[in-house]
């Protein structure tokens, strides 16, 4: 199901068709140094992330990660979405991108458009976001999206510190 489109991407609700691309995205190297390793392998392993994760999360709350794909051709090139964390108080947006769609402007055209569609369609309060405190590209990323950076957090006790952003 489409959930929006922008001028060159279309931002659409993942399938269990959608394994081979990712297996690819989740074991690129930048995800698993910046995001983690997900343990997803194999094209069952990536349709049960999609069916524990996305297509559970559409069902309970309306919102997950969705897949971007290039609109003209409608190959999958990364994913951007609205994630509800227990840990935190807020939704908040995350990304990624395989390496040849990033430095485009496609993250920053899915996630402007994500933010919208969160705090505008959904009635979001507030949007927030996690980044790894050397990840550069999504610290930029996010502070293009209007939100700032409030502190350093932990997921979990024993998860590396990450840093919090919020919008206003």
């Amino acid at each position: 199901m489409q959930v929006l489109e922008t001028n060159r991407l279309i931002v659409r609700h993942l399938t269990t068709e959608d394994a081979p691309f990712i297996v690819e995205l989740l074991n690129d190297a930048a995800f698993l140094h910046f995001i983690g390793d997900k343990g997803v392998r194999t094209l069952a392993d990536a349709q049960q992330y999609i069916i524990d994760g996305p297509i559970e999360s559409y069902a309970r709350l309306g919102f997950g990660s969705y897949l971007v794909e290039l609109k003209d051709s409608h190959t999958p090139i990364g994913m951007c979405g609205l994630i509800k964390r227990e840990q935190l108080a807020d939704v908040d947006i995350g990304f990624a991108f395989l390496p040849d769609y990033r430095n485009n402007g496609y993250a920053t055209e899915a996630a402007t458009a994500v933010r919208d569609y969160g705090l505008k369609t959904l009635g979001l309060p507030r949007i927030a976001a996690i980044t790894n405190p050397d990840n550069v590209g999504s610290i930029r990323l996010v502070e293009k999206l209007g939100l700032v950076y409030k502190r350093m957090i932990r997921l979990t006790p024993e998860s590396p510190e990450i840093r919090l952003y919020e919008s206003e």
